[in-house]
C-alpha cells in the first residue's frame, strides 16, 4: 500500500502541472490573465482533492496487481 505522503506528492506535482497548462489555456481562451488564473485555482483545487481521493481507493484495491515471485531454487 501506497503511504499518504507519497499519494499527496504525486498529487500535488500532477496539479502543478496542470495548474500551469490550464492558466495558459483560459487566459487565451478568456482574454484575461486574472480570470484564468482564478479559474485554474479554482479547478486545481477541486481536482486536488478528487485525484487524491481516487488514488487512496485505488491503492486499497488488488485488482490487476501482481507480486514479483523469487525463483531462487
Amino acid at each position: 500500500m501506497e503511504q499518504k505522503k507519497r499519494t499527496w506528492t504525486k498529487a500535488l506535482t500532477w496539479q502543478l502541472i496542470g495548474f500551469v497548462v490550464m492558466t495558459a489555456i483560459n487566459y487565451v481562451y478568456m482574454g484575461s490573465f486574472q480570470s484564468g488564473l482564478g479559474l485554474s485555482a479554482l479547478l486545481t483545487s477541486v481536482g486536488l482533492v478528487t485525484y487524491y481521493l481516487h488514488e487512496r481507493a485505488w491503492s486499497r484495491l488488488s485488482w490487476g496487481m501482481t507480486t514479483l515471485v523469487d525463483n531462487k531454487a
